[in-house]
């Protein structure tokens, strides 16, 4: 089927415009947040590369990316830099995929190019977590599904990208086969062509993460992720359970939970909206959890049998940044967490949380120009104000916008094909509801940047189907009469 509209092809030169202004931009946000903000994981994901031995509980990849840069360079700022470099293509890419899909070209390079201004892009993309090369893919599959969308088929070249960015998701996040498998059925569901390859293509790149991480790793002496650390939301499903209702708990059950950690530790940390009150504290015995996860799991299955919808509603509430669009601040955990904003390793973990090792001083905010670090610093603790949290942080308001947009695109441009650009959306928006620890905005990045460069696409296509809506029907011609008929008058109703 075809469209009533005529899209002009982008231009190479604004490619490359577009790209060294968003780089130009967030290289700003690098050079005033030298090296990168970091948090507790940050550290962690370098410590036990230099102290050993190697785990593989968040990604090996990006613990190796920080490992090398500290053992070539002595410092992390390359693999800031070059996260600045990969986003602004991201963000580039999928700006002039939609361009050529329909999206009017002028709106979207602008936003293109201003999205960077806001700290949820641009001090995240400097930030050293695991989930800012995971959103990048991410963006960028949307970017792909969009030129897929453009020609109307899937393209040799363009299945063997997404592959490789669907590879990349995996093995940046450990849920990102989740992510993966609600994106291809939903790819496989709107193309009309290569749907088996498709589908071929998303399963063994989603399932190569989890072969390596416990076939492959193991095997070069990298340790799997404590089986804590794998059950952790399973273990906050228990405590909440055990809060709201501890007539479901016999003194077996009780026993066993108070060889892990006080009863009392269980109760406070039975916060629905985060598991960390219950697994990040003193008398939490990770130890013991790993030694009676059988048990524990077991105590899980049989809650989830006889009360499944106690289970299903912790999950619910702490995937509530999924698809709440508002925090609860008043609630523990409820509120939204950005970044952590504390100057060096010590002053947020503290000298004995981590393993200490030789250079860990790079874990400090050395900005590289004090005036770019005054206007970013005040920049990004404005936007951190309450009442801009619904627009700025929370990804689930923007999936919801994703959803429209690419639903009025569609009909518009009379494109199935549309609807996949926001099949990356879905599964990281469905992927956080199911499995998540806790309300970090970093967990549906991704939905917010795919989001934000739909708008205009969203607009011009709603301005479309109101003036189809109300353009007046044409005026149908009224045939000549017959030889010697008289025409009808025009108050007198036809035969």
């Amino acid at each position: 089927m075809g469209n009533d509209t005529t899209v002009e092809k982008p231009k190479p030169w604004a490619a490359l415009a577009t790209f060294l202004a968003v780089q130009a931009v967030l290289g700003c946000w690098w050079a005033a947040f030298y090296p990168g903000l970091f948090s507790r994981d940050s550290v962690l994901y370098l410590s036990h590369t230099v102290v050993g031995p190697w785990v593989s509980d968040h990604s090996v990849v990006y613990d190796a990316l920080l490992w090398l840069s500290f053992r070539t360079t002595g410092d992390l700022g390359v693999v800031t830099f070059a996260q600045t470099t990969a986003m602004a293509a991201a963000l580039t890419f999928l700006a002039q995929s939609l361009k050529a899909l329909g999206a009017p070209r002028a709106p979207t390079t602008a936003v293109a190019v201003l999205i960077p201004l806001a700290p949820p892009v641009g001090a995240f993309a400097v930030t050293m977590w695991k989930d800012v090369p995971f959103t990048i893919c991410a963006v960028a599959i949307a970017g792909v599904c969009a030129r897929f969308a453009a020609r109307r088929a899937i393209t040799w070249p363009g299945l063997a990208g997404l592959g490789a960015l669907i590879l990349a998701l995996g093995l940046f996040r450990a849920n990102g086969f989740l992510v993966v498998g609600v994106a291809v059925v939903v790819l496989v569901l709107v193309v009309t062509t290569m749907r088996v390859r498709l589908l071929l293509a998303g399963t063994v790149a989603a399932a190569l993460p989890l072969v390596l991480t416990n076939l492959v790793f193991p095997q070069v002496g990298i340790v799997a992720p404590s089986k804590t650390y794998v059950y952790h939301t399973a273990f906050g499903d228990i405590a909440v359970a055990f809060r709201d209702r501890p007539d479901l708990f016999s003194a077996q059950d009780k026993t066993l939970m108070a060889s892990v950690a006080p009863l009392e530790r269980w109760w406070w940390g039975g916060t629905c909206y985060t598991i960390n009150p219950l697994i990040w504290r003193g008398d939490f015995s990770w130890q013991q959890a790993d030694a009676h996860t059988t048990e524990l799991l077991e105590l899980w299955k049989r809650l989830l049998l006889s009360e499944p919808r106690l289970i299903v509603d912790a999950r619910l509430c702490r995937g509530a940044i999924a698809w709440k669009p508002v925090q609860d601040p008043l609630m523990t955990g409820g509120a939204t967490y950005r970044f952590s904003r504390r100057p060096t390793a010590d002053t947020y973990v503290g000298p004995a949380k981590v393993p200490d090792f030789p250079g860990r001083q790079v874990y400090t905010l050395r900005p590289l120009s004090s005036e770019l670090n005054q206007v970013a610093d005040r920049w990004l603790t404005a936007s951190l104000e309450p009442e801009y949290d619904w627009a700025l942080w929370r990804g689930a308001s923007w999936a919801y916008l994703s959803y429209l947009a690419v639903a009025l695109g569609a009909v518009v441009l009379r494109n199935r094909y549309v609807v996949g650009v926001a099949a990356v959306v879905a599964g990281q928006q469905l992927a956080v509801l199911a499995n998540i620890s806790a309300q970090d905005f970093r967990y549906m990045a991704s939905p917010i940047f795919v989001g934000v460069l739909l708008v205009p696409l969203l607009v011009r296509s709603a301005g479309m189907l109101v003036a189809r809506l109300v353009r007046p029907a044409r005026p149908q011609p009224v045939p000549e009469p017959a030889e010697g008929e008289q025409p009808p008058r025009a108050d007198t109703p036809p035969a």
